[in-house]
């Protein structure tokens, strides 16, 4: 039988079991939107900006598993996918993102929205192709979801020209499908396994570094079950923070440049690091040449060219992570750290996180964060970039039923809402937040829209201090106050040089109250720590439309502790009475 290129696509989408496709129309694209017209079992979502859309379907891929799936036509609405991409690619999500193109006769001739998408994305994304045969649209497609999701998980961008989108041709549609040269490895060597047993089996100080690996394999259980096996202490990435409950006794807390002080202490003080699913950037290291100095090291990752790209390890093993962790928990003996564990609990009654904020009153984002621990049980939550993603980094407690997503490789500003309204599409059953500051949310404010149409109530959380917070912090303790361009309360009428926030300042604009109503949200502003727990109850019980919450926090407050630029984790600096 021979049907159009735009209805094979839409094929194909039903044969891969997509059921949630993010959308944006345009001229090139319009025959296959015309194709998804009426299609039952596949929901057309059409958030208001194509980079909201693609965070959306970030959202829903990293919170369900799934491949998430985006459209848009050429030129700009190609182009601004880009930003996503590039996150999504770098957080290892797989993504499949179809482009419509000019017609191929017009490639190339700087046609009317014609852009080489596949040249801009091909270095952040994991595979970018442009079909230039009707033939070849089926194979290409099933390629795209295989590639999307095997391996260590990643972007694929189909391009796809207008005169293939009408062109006649066969409407089959392989069931499967094997690639030369394309074969990425998940088996576990047990030689590896072996030897990394013997390095442990010598250790007295071991530690588990736990990326996000570790949750993008689905390996938490298992995982869990392993260190309470072997006894070992968990210190995690940003990344792979809720790979075992953040309560559970042996959870040390987050390392790096914002991590806790028992988390960096431990990394610097062990013997055998054991990292899983980890790509140890500059975020976490520090001083590269300092980072665990006293350690073997041992690293698993799905894909080779991780391993020794930025610390030397001693022991390689390239495997997913869930079969490297369930051949350790099968080997594994049970061993004796009992020592250890108490030196790092001594560590963390020492210098607890959050101790400068305990002492305050009002509303802080500790107090915002721990209400939402104590009221939110089932829930998703994603945080934009900046000091709102540091403090939900280190404050916010995650179980099995609770799930964080945030932009942790890229650090995409605008990226917390929309994901959040992937999340929530994908979840329906549970509650979803997303924590912002006052400047990300703007980013993508325009996503309002969209959860009120789709009578999504989603719960957005801004942390107002009138700053982009996190350069402001910066300015302040490494660049003696000289607040450049980090105050979103400034007018051309303010002092030129300004570095003291007061009751003079002007009024924040926009009015997020009025601005949310506006889109028929409900918004409510919180400035007293009594009001925290009713306002967020509220939220909670809240049905079928968003709800924004506005927080107004301290205008100066910093995220502590910091490990100061081209520094070693162990010197931190703590804050309150260090």
């Amino acid at each position: 039988m021979q049907i159009t290129g735009a209805e094979l696509f839409v094929k194909a989408l039903l044969a891969e079991q997509v059921d949630t496709l993010f959308a944006y129309p345009g001229g090139q694209a319009i025959d296959l939107f015309n194709a998804l017209y009426g299609v039952e079992g596949l929901d057309v979502i059409l958030p208001r900006h194509e980079q909201g859309l693609v965070h959306a379907a970030d959202g829903y891929a990293r919170s369900t598993g799934k491949v998430g799936v985006c459209l848009v036509t050429s030129g700009p609405g190609a182009t601004n996918l880009v930003t996503g991409i590039a996150t999504a690619n770098y957080d290892s999500v797989p993504l499949v993102c179809f482009t419509g193109q000019v017609p191929t006769h017009l490639i190339g001739n700087d046609a009317f929205q014609e852009v080489d998408i596949v040249g801009i994305t091909r270095s952040i994304s994991k595979y970018a192709v442009t079909v230039r045969r009707r033939e070849d649209l089926a194979i290409t497609i099933k390629k795209a979801f295989y590639i999307a999701r095997s391996g260590k998980p990643g972007v694929v961008v189909v391009d796809l020209p207008k005169d293939i989108q009408q062109a006649l041709g066969s409407d089959g549609y392989p069931q499967s499908i094997e690639i030369r040269s394309y074969k990425p490895n998940t088996s576990v060597h047990m030689g590896q396994i072996k030897k990394s047993l013997d390095c442990l089996k010598r250790a007295k100080h071991p530690v588990f570094l736990l990326g996000g690996g570790v949750n993008i394999s689905r390996a938490n259980e298992v995982m869990t079950a392993l260190a309470e096996k072997t006894g070992i202490p968990v210190v995690t990435t940003i990344m792979g923070k809720g790979a075992i409950p953040t309560s559970h006794p042996l959870y040390v807390g987050n390392l790096g440049i914002h991590g806790s002080y028992a988390a960096n202490t431990a990394i610097s003080e062990c013997d055998v690091l054991f990292s899983i699913g980890v790509r140890f950037n500059d975020r976490i290291t520090g001083k590269v040449s300092e980072f665990a100095k006293k350690a073997a090291i041992i690293h698993v990752d799905i894909d080779p060219a991780s391993i020794s790209r930025n610390i030397e390890v001693d022991i390689p093993i390239v495997a997913d992570a869930k079969n490297v962790i369930t051949a350790l928990l099968e080997k594994a003996p049970e061993f004796d750290f009992h020592e250890w564990r108490m030196q790092i609990d001594e560590w963390k009654k020492q210098k607890p996180l959050g101790m400068k904020q305990t002492g305050e009153s009002g509303v802080t984002p500790f107090a915002v964060i721990q209400k939402i621990n104590e009221i939110f049980s089932d829930a998703v939550i994603t945080t934009d970039v900046g000091q709102n993603q540091l403090w939900t980094t280190q404050f916010l407690e995650l179980t099995d039923q609770k799930q964080m997503l945030t932009s942790g490789g890229l650090g995409t500003m605008g990226y917390g809402f929309p994901a959040a309204i992937g999340a929530k599409l994908g979840n329906p059953d549970k509650d979803v937040i997303t924590i912002c500051g006052d400047g990300g949310i703007q980013m993508n404010i325009q996503e309002m829209a969209t959860a009120v149409v789709y009578e999504l109530p989603v719960i957005i959380c801004i942390l107002n201090n009138g700053y982009l917070g996190n350069v402001r912090q910066w300015q302040e303790m490494f660049f003696d106050k000289r607040y450049s361009s980090t105050c979103l309360r400034y007018r051309k009428s303010c002092a030129a040089a300004c570095n003291t926030p007061s009751a003079c300042c002007p009024e924040y604009t926009p009015d997020f109250i009025r601005l949310a109503e506006s889109y028929g949200a409900k918004a409510i502003r919180v400035q007293r720590y009594e009001e925290i727990e009713s306002t967020l109850s509220e939220a909670k019980n809240t049905e079928k439309i968003p709800t924004v919450i506005e927080f107004i926090i301290e205008r100066e407050e910093n995220v502590l502790p910091i490990v100061p630029p081209g520094k070693p984790l162990s010197d931190m600096i703590m804050g309150g009475d260090e």
